[in-house]
């Protein structure tokens, strides 16, 4: 049914189909084969072939996946031969004027598609997981990057054209010669699984990476049945419930799915989404169920525009290097399938799952291991504590950059860094290949300039992407020091009653000394009337007086230091 040609010195799949003709371009180059500093290439290369088209007014777009770049197309045979002719001649000269304009648009369209935390935690950041991130590298992506990635991805060689209908005459699909790309190389940030993180929340996501098969398809349609069974329509808790299955490279499969959850019922979804998987781990999948999804596979086959479907995946398994099966084996394959089947490609789903749980939650009640948070060791440098945290110490060594935390520490080594952010206020974020990053803020841990420089000169510029400054509010401040500690004011009683306590005693030591004057005045007097010697009668007089002036001092020494006599500030 699927005839295997060429067309312009590319492969060729053609099938005969009913309505318009339907044609599509799929090259072997996609987001998990960019490096992370130049994350976002693939998308911008894709959105300047189509710039010359302008508004289409036919069916025609295009698309970015992990590993495939597909322009495709539906229409009369001259909308379709002029849509991919077009394309081809924007891919050998793109008009490289348009990237900033283009950039700000990838920019606009990213801020409403989130990154992929599953792809990140499983793969770290090359690779697959680099495709979970954002476009980061957009503003370090230069004209020749453009043009190099163009010349050496999307060429003759690494391209599979597909056509639904007759071939149309006139198609001059000219590119450049180059080689077949491999699928980028597999990587691993887990150290074992089943395992889990706890990120976001609102919902629980997983995956799990099975055997390419009819019967690892079969799985993903049952287990979405039995899981919105279980967790919507028979608990309540969830709303939204979704599974969904995709080639990965020749071999391999992922199968993805969500459940949506309230708050106080998170714990309970995901109790229920561990308990259908292990169900179905021991072989209690309902008969009917997969009766009820092959019938539903089978017919999908037979629908009107089944074969395009068809016919790219088709075209996918080429560039994978995967041998083609006829649509009738994949029937016998799908007519195939037994409970025992999915009983197999159940337990291969739990063997790998990756689970992400909210935040504040956890699996490890059943069974899972805890996703690596930490790195092995930190580097050994100078210690830049937090101005902010005490807990938190950032290490710049010569090796590499480490932040430490009583919990352990992140680490990323300079050799394996994969992507360092720059903002013009010396910040800095490094990224190491397993997906561990570490964020130097000068301003929280007294970093110098030339320290910043420093690393700089060791990650080079391949791998600095320069960001747009960032406003003053974002711009985390040295934390203000300390205000001096106040003196406590003594209450308002106190200092009255110190006051007075003060009068009473001045007065008292003048009575005293008034009445000791008044006494040696009397005894002078006494003495001087009964004849005594008068000199005699003032040394008494004296005596008393210095012995009042010393009673006097030592009375104001003890009200000083009670404070009887102390002025209060504040």
């Amino acid at each position: 049914m699927i005839k295997e040609t060429e067309v312009c010195g590319i492969r060729t799949l053609i099938a005969p189909s009913d309505g318009p003709l339907t044609a599509g371009l799929v090259f072997r180059v996609g987001c998990a084969d960019e490096p992370l500093s130049r994350r976002g290439i693939t998308h911008l290369v894709e959105h300047l072939a189509l710039h010359r088209h302008g508004l289409i007014e036919h069916d025609a777009n295009a698309a970015t996946g992990l590993t495939t770049t597909h322009f495709f197309t539906s229409g009369s045979d001259q909308a379709v031969v002029g849509y991919l002719t077009s394309v081809c001649d924007s891919l050998r000269d793109l008009p490289l004027d348009r990237m900033a304009t283009e950039k700000t648009i990838l920019r606009t369209e990213q801020a409403s598609r989130p990154h992929d935390p599953l792809l990140v935690w499983r793969y770290g950041a090359v690779g697959f997981g680099a495709a979970g991130y954002p476009e980061w590298g957009l503003e370090a992506i230069a004209e020749d990057d453009v043009r190099n990635w163009a010349a050496t991805r999307f060429t003759r060689d690494n391209a599979v054209l597909w056509i639904a209908g007759d071939a149309p005459a006139g198609l001059e699909l000219t590119l450049p010669s180059g080689i077949q790309h491999p699928l980028p190389p597999l990587t691993s940030a887990l150290a074992t699984t089943p395992a889990y993180f706890a990120e976001g929340g609102g919902k629980i996501t997983f995956s799990a990476v099975v055997e390419r098969s009819a019967r690892a398809s079969l799985f993903a349609l049952v287990l979405e049945r039995a899981l919105y069974r279980a967790l919507r329509t028979e608990d309540g808790n969830s709303y939204a419930v979704a599974t969904s299955y995709a080639p990965r490279d020749a071999d391999a499969a992922t199968i993805t799915g969500l459940a949506d959850a309230l708050p106080e019922k998170q714990d309970a979804v995901l109790g229920g989404l561990i308990d259908v998987l292990a169900a179905f781990r021991y072989g209690r999948i309902d008969a009917d169920e997969l009766e009820v999804v092959r019938d539903k596979a089978t017919s999908a086959i037979d629908r009107p525009g089944a074969i395009r479907a068809m016919l790219f995946t088709e075209a996918v398994d080429l560039l994978y290097g995967r041998t083609r099966t006829s649509l009738r084996d994949f029937r016998g394959e799908l007519a195939a399938v037994t409970v025992d089947d999915l009983r197999e490609v159940a337990e291969q789903t739990l063997d790998s799952l990756l689970l992400q749980v909210p935040r504040d939650s956890r699996a490890d009640w059943a069974g899972f291991a805890e996703a690596p948070m930490w790195s092995d060791a930190a580097t050994t440098g100078g210690d830049f504590p937090s101005l902010q945290n005490k807990d938190l110490t950032l290490v710049l060594g010569q090796e590499g950059v480490s932040m430490v935390s009583p919990y352990g520490a992140l680490t990323v080594l300079y050799v394996d860094c994969v992507l360092m952010q720059c903002w013009p206020d010396g910040a800095r974020r490094l990224i190491g290949a397993d997906g561990v990053s570490v964020s130097i803020e000068p301003n929280l841990h007294d970093v110098a300039a030339e320290t910043i420089a420093g690393i700089d000169e060791r990650i080079g510029p391949e791998r600095m992407v320069w960001q747009p400054a960032r406003p003053a509010d974002r711009i985390p401040q040295r934390p203000a020091p300390p205000a001096p500690t106040p003196i406590p004011a003594a209450p308002v009683a106190a200092k009255a009653a110190g006051r007075a306590m003060g009068i009473l005693v001045f007065g008292g030591l003048v009575l005293v000394f008034l009445l000791v004057v008044s006494v040696g005045l009397t005894v002078a007097a006494a003495a001087g009337s009964s004849g005594e010697d008068p000199a005699s009668a003032w040394r008494h007089v004296v005596i008393t007086w210095w012995l009042t002036i010393a009673l006097g001092v030592g009375l104001a020494r003890i009200a000083s230091k009670l404070g009887l006599f102390r002025r209060n500030h504040r």
